[in-house]
């Protein structure tokens, strides 16, 4: 009885796609759940990549072993097809990386794709075979890569509709809008203005809210009177940072127990404490330098109102990628091959 059960499971399974292509459809789960944590803390745990990345290996195994001795043409194109995804894609993640471009998260996360998702997958629903658009090279990863950049667009764009819609036309609409400035301890992304004007390097809001904890004080008390609390005098003992996550310690405030220090510097040349703020945490504060940090800091203690350039949630795109590229396939050959270029 049991045999014959699993026997119909496998006669089922095979008939929608191979092994490696069903294990392949653990993505999708985990890049939802991912997506979801990324919206609400902008904090995605390392440790649940590994698990995709042995799955990914799994499938990797199964399709060599299937095609092995790769004398033939779908042999060949495999091995092709699973080196250009290891040995362009995933290094892109990582390069991204480097420059900027991406977070931590964001790398970690383009490199399983192009583990777990080197070559097209085939699955069969009915009379109709999905994804519905395949690529000449076949690179399944390279194809959430870009429809991910494609459906990633869309925020930039809906930044700047909403500027629009407010009246702002200006150069930095599409990459900014206003915010309160007394709501920033709850927000993720960057200040996008300094004292004497826009920049696109301006203080990340992380590294404030460290900033923040780290005083063990709310931004409201440090535009109450900040000639008091500029002078690196004024602070006493200092308190654990955290990472500067909203959803790590207390959101406005650094009123966490742990004492990190109770020395007091007394350098005039140190305004605000930025550099021995910098000096004591472990990190760089998302390369926060003590002039950012004064710069941000004076920048916001007497206005109502500031630009922000939100911090966007790379994962969401990421995951609406993989489920666009299941499905439909390939965003921009199929729109190549509408306009009769393919």
């Amino acid at each position: 009885m049991t045999e014959s059960i699993l026997a119909l499971v496998t006669s089922i399974s095979t008939s929608i796609a191979t092994t490696s292509d069903l294990l392949r459809l653990l993505v999708l789960p985990v890049f939802a759940w991912a997506a979801v944590r990324d919206i609400k803390t902008r904090r995605i745990p390392s440790n649940i990549w590994l698990p995709l990345l042995i799955v990914g290996a799994i499938a990797l195994s199964l399709d060599a072993l299937r095609l092995a001795p790769f004398d033939t043409f779908l042999g060949r194109l495999f091995l092709i097809q699973a080196g250009i995804s290891l040995f362009f894609v995933a290094p892109l993640g990582y390069l991204f990386w480097r420059l900027g471009g991406f977070g931590g998260a964001d790398a970690k996360a383009l490199i399983t794709i192009a583990v777990i998702l080197p070559t097209f997958p085939t699955y069969f629903i009915g009379t109709a075979a999905y994804p519905l658009v395949d690529t000449p090279t076949g690179v399944f990863s390279f194809t959430v890569l870009t429809n991910t950049v494609i459906l990633a667009a869309v925020i930039p764009l809906s930044i700047f509709l909403y500027n629009a819609a407010q009246g702002r036309l200006s150069s930095q609409t599409i990459f900014a809008r206003p915010v309160d400035v007394e709501s920033l301890p709850d927000r993720h992304g960057r200040l996008f203005e300094t004292q004497s004007g826009f920049t696109r390097n301006g203080l990340d809001l992380d590294a404030l809210r460290m900033y923040l904890r780290w005083r063990g004080m709310t931004l409201a008390e440090i535009r109450s009177d900040p000639a008091q609390h500029r002078d690196p005098a004024s602070i006493t003992e200092t308190f654990e940072p955290t990472d500067g996550g909203t959803a790590v310690g207390p959101q406005t405030d650094g009123g966490v127990v742990e004492t990190k220090s109770d020395a007091v510097d007394n350098s005039a040349d140190d305004p605000w404490g930025a550099a021995r703020f910098l000096e004591e945490i472990d990190g760089t504060a998302y390369g926060t330098t003590p002039a950012m940090l004064r710069e941000g800091l004076e920048t916001i203690i007497d206005r109502d109102e500031i630009w922000v350039s939100p911090g966007f949630p790379f994962i969401v795109p990421m995951f609406l990628g993989l489920v666009v590229s299941f499905t439909y396939g390939d965003l921009l050959f199929g729109y190549l091959g509408w306009v009769g270029l393919f």
